[in-house]
């Protein structure tokens, strides 16, 4: 893995109407869940990028270890950072998975001070996104800049709709080295990311 990787980041639309935040506190005790497409596979975005399916797909089972910790926070807006600050958490992602070439997740809006912002801005009727932030390099392929092997999901933040398509790309000039990965990834992770990589090897083999 390289010594340095690019900050990479993503975004998708939350739709929600008041119907649907009035039924979500009803049913879940006063909270706003949101749920939906929070990210794809094998579909160029609008930062120009490809996630290849076996990417992401290992992303996710990696990022299952952070939802059953209750350790899967983000954040209201993107920082530069590669790690979570705890001060700008505003919301936990409760589930996510692959089906097919798009992750579907349920995320938790916080009562934190950043949650606060996010739900006044939903029930304002303000469109949101929600963008994914990870680390990796990518590689020119065709036009395309495809995410290459090294790429480690951190975590999703929700952000608001960039007024000029790729705008976030303005931001992603930032590089971090792979040591400041170990901020936020415990000794616990790496070795989850490891047996989930040695299995996905043995299943290989298997097929073969």
């Amino acid at each position: 893995m390289p010594d340095e990787l690019k900050v990479l980041r993503e975004w998708l639309p939350i739709t929600l109407d008041t119907k649907t935040i009035q039924e979500s506190r009803e049913a879940y005790d006063g909270k706003i869940m949101l749920k939906g497409i929070i990210q794809k596979a094998n579909t160029l975005n609008q930062n120009g990028r490809i996630y290849p399916r076996s990417v992401l797909e290992r992303e996710i089972l990696n990022y299952q270890k952070l939802i059953k910790e209750n350790r899967a926070l983000g954040e209201c807006d993107h920082p530069d950072s590669s790690v979570v600050e705890l001060k700008n958490v505003s919301h936990i992602v409760r589930e996510a998975i692959m089906q097919g070439d798009d992750v579907y997740g349920t995320i938790e809006i916080l009562d934190t001070p950043s949650g606060k912002i996010i739900q006044s801005l939903i029930e304002s009727g303000i469109t949101l996104g929600i963008s994914s932030r990870g680390v990796g390099s990518t590689s020119s392929q065709g036009g395309s800049q495809i995410v290459q092997e090294d790429f480690q999901l951190i975590c999703f933040d929700m952000v608001s709709e960039p007024s000029t398509p790729g705008a976030f790309m303005l931001r992603e000039g930032k590089t971090v080295k792979t040591n400041d990965l170990n901020k936020f990834f415990n000794r616990s992770d790496r070795i989850d990311r490891i047996f989930n990589e040695i299995l996905d090897w043995k299943n290989e083999d298997e097929t073969k």
